[in-house]
């Protein structure tokens, strides 16, 4: 008894210790979830509310240590996907850990499935389709309404909303519309959209600036004062491609849109008295984002500051954000045995039928777990088409600066351009150095989502895995 005490608190030692040093991750499908389960888990659907949980390596990689599985009721809803009846004051878990071999191994993979069922839906709803495409509609609506043409802004973010309000269109009667395709691919089904909106109540503008989505996360530290460090924040730890590459890209646009501002803006009050800035912001705020109109987070754009981050967090959203979420599906998720959309069978109990044919073929339980050939292939097809690069894309950095006679313009943005493709040099340095093995994982393939590809001119069309368009389109 003394020994198993002893155990428990070298344990409890080493999880206090991990958690002091920020090395415990969690990857948490379980709150927002939780309360659709019930409207979810009809015809065939079998989905949980998931946690994972990781521990950060010296390396930088990530190692799982659980997966956490929820779902309302009984714990005899976890027995057999035709059973769906549940208590909504219930809640019952179950904690699968990684194994190499044997039944546990195998149990490992059904639970890892339904965890990438449940970010396939998260990335798709949220990350994706709510967090860039429809955040930005009100910015393009009101630019339209409240900016006129001859506007410097207005200037500054037309290639920033090329052909997004079009693809959106698309999107609502053929993707995200009633019985369309996501329905038909998620999980989530017939509620997608509802749970989309109901995230939304979730949403702030200012924390889709990169530093501030960084910093809430938990992945970098506020560092304000660094005058070596232009974007604000540390790093948790450098190997983390994502983070890296977008800060150095945040930074440029910022640079930019600083020095754009500052030869139309030359104080506050310049900004404050600008009538067109003033009713743009208004209708943002009150009209587009109505239902959020009194949030205090909201900058309060009397001041060029205010601006500058307004505009640097509007143009990183079209350009590197939804670079980042949407040209990598196809290499990340066009193969569903990896990464399936949805589960048709839960991960069955001991001393259950179920339990006893998972025993006798655990692969083809797998295999039956997965989504049909319709759907599967409708996934395919749908991250292969999302994931492609219009023949006429016009990336960042890039653009046609006949349309701008103002020389001080002109310089200012070669600036820009010269910038990222500084930017490039460092991205290709990086995925080379051996140290960052999150950079190419165990398939190595470089990461490159966030590789401007400002430096190449002619045709770059398909899926190349590469390249950030000025604007949200595919």
């Amino acid at each position: 008894m003394q020994e198993v005490f002893y155990s428990y608190s070298l344990l409890s030692k080493y999880k206090s210790q991990a958690m002091n040093e920020w090395r415990i991750l969690i990857l948490d499908h379980h709150a927002y979830l939780m309360p659709y389960l019930s409207k979810i888990n009809i015809n065939g659907i079998c989905a949980y509310a998931s946690r994972t949980l990781f521990f950060l390596r010296n390396d930088a990689t990530l190692k799982p240590l659980a997966i956490e599985l929820s779902l309302p009721g009984s714990s005899e809803y976890t027995s057999s996907s035709e059973d769906t009846g549940s208590s909504e004051d219930t809640e019952v878990s179950r904690v699968f850990l990684p194994a190499n071999q044997g039944t546990e191994a195998a149990l490992w993979q059904l639970a890892k499935a339904h965890v990438a069922a449940n970010d396939s839906a998260y990335h798709q709803l949220v990350s994706h389709w709510l967090h860039t495409h429809a955040v930005v509609e009100p910015f393009i609506i009101a630019t339209r309404r409240q900016l006129s043409v001859m506007h410097p802004i207005n200037w500054l973010l037309r290639p920033h909303f090329k052909d997004t309000m079009h693809i959106n269109a698309l999107a609502r009667s053929i993707l995200i519309n009633s019985r369309g395709i996501l329905e038909k691919t998620l999980f989530s089904g017939e509620i997608s959209m509802e749970l989309s909106s109901e995230l939304y109540k979730e949403w702030r503008f200012d924390e889709q600036a990169l530093p501030a989505d960084l910093v809430k996360r938990g992945l970098a530290l506020e560092d304000p004062d660094n005058p070596n460090n232009p974007t604000g924040v540390q790093l948790l730890f450098d190997d983390y491609p994502y983070a890296a590459d977008g800060l150095d890209i945040w930074h440029a646009i910022k640079t930019w849109v600083t020095d754009f501002c500052s030869l139309f803006y030359k104080d506050d009050s310049s900004v404050n008295s600008d009538v067109e800035i003033q009713a743009w912001w208004s209708e943002i705020q009150n009209v587009g984002h109505g239902d959020k109109r009194n949030e205090t987070w909201w900058y309060k754009m009397t001041t060029l500051s205010d601006l500058t981050e307004a505009l640097t967090t509007l143009i990183w959203i079209t350009s590197g954000l939804h670079a980042s979420v949407n040209f990598g599906q196809y290499a990340y998720s066009g193969c569903p045995l990896n990464r399936p959309m949805l589960c048709r069978k839960f991960i069955p109990e001991e001393g259950t039928e179920q339990f006893a044919e998972f025993l006798r073929d655990p692969d083809k339980y797998y295999l039956n777990m997965l989504p049909g050939r319709f759907e599967m292939s409708l996934g395919i097809a749908l991250t292969e088409v999302l994931s492609k690069h219009t023949s006429d894309e016009v990336y960042l950095g890039q653009r046609p600066l006949l349309e701008c006679s103002d020389n001080r313009v002109q310089q200012k943005f070669k600036k820009f351009n010269e910038h990222l493709q500084e930017i490039e040099k460092k991205i290709i340095q990086r995925n080379k150095d051996p140290e960052f093995k999150n950079r190419s994982g165990p398939a190595k393939i470089p990461y490159e989502l966030l590789y401007p590809d400002t430096s190449s001119v002619g045709s770059k069309w398909g899926i190349t895995g590469k390249g950030i368009p000025n604007s949200i389109s595919i």
